[in-house]
């Protein structure tokens, strides 16, 4: 790797990864599915591990436990009236142990801490063509379904009484979720990615007409909350990852300040 692609691949990673997420968070929010996106951010540790143990792509072992964790958790929550955010919570914490667990049990030579937490300064290309390839993936469910996902947003219930098929639409929305989280692991580790995800998406989300407006403004938002996280952790020599988390709550508590002055 050149000095130019030392700079360059990371400050590219982070300004892809926050134009990505929002986008995605916005999806996410308006169907109010947030909590699993955080149960896949905690779920393709497993995937991961046995991936590197196996010799294959950590991305794709990421990827299909991340979706199994989904799957997992719908199953579970299906026949209850109430409790459903404690079956996703309890089966997000099943994964993440299990993750844990199988490192030393599978005697590897893992980064944790990275992995938890990301390490924008060691990005490369192939990270770099993940992120390219879960954004094209994106990009593919938005043009194929896209008033699908808005009906869903609005009213799930008519959407399911419309016959609309909509445990087959929330498999693959929840598929290219898993795929944009784990390529933002490099950069924000699958801890802080659920700050991207969200933090982006609400401050203007009242004020947009249209879910297209509001992916537009929610990935301008990211873009800047990245950039701002990138650029000061350069001359702070501090972990860009963590600094672009404080970064996204600093952006949710800007309106409060202005409006308490």
């Amino acid at each position: 790797m050149t000095e130019i692609d030392l700079w360059l691949v990371p400050l590219l990673m982070a300004l892809l990864v926050g134009v990505l997420c929002p986008v995605t968070g916005t999806l996410l929010v308006t169907q109010r599915r947030v909590l699993q996106a955080n149960l896949i951010s905690h779920a393709v540790l497993p995937g991961v591990a046995v991936a590197v143990a196996f010799g294959l792509d950590p991305a794709i072992g990421g990827v299909l436990s991340g979706l199994l964790g989904s799957l997992l958790a719908e199953r579970l929550q299906r026949g209850q009236s109430a409790g459903q955010e404690a079956v996703i919570n309890t089966v997000l914490a099943g994964f993440l142990g299990l993750g844990v667990l199988l490192i030393p049990l599978l005697n590897l030579r893992l980064d944790l801490e990275g992995l938890l937490f990301g390490d924008l300064l060691i990005v490369d290309w192939s990270d770099l063509t993940r992120v390219l390839v879960a954004a094209a993936a994106m990009g593919l469910l938005l043009l194929t379904r896209y008033r699908q996902l808005v009906f869903l947003g609005v009213d799930p219930e008519g959407a399911q009484a419309s016959g609309l098929p909509v445990r087959s639409l929330q498999l693959m929305q929840a598929l290219v979720t898993s795929m944009v989280i784990v390529s933002a692991m490099a950069a924000v580790g699958v801890i802080l990615v659920i700050g991207l995800l969200c933090a982006p998406v609400l401050p203007g989300l009242r004020r947009v007409g249209s879910l297209r407006a509001a992916m537009v403004q929610s990935a301008c938002m990211g873009l800047a909350v990245s950039a701002i996280g990138f650029l000061l952790a350069v001359p702070l020599n501090l972990p860009p990852g963590p600094l672009i988390g404080v970064v996204c709550m600093a952006l949710l508590c800007l309106p409060r300040l202005k409006f308490a002055m």
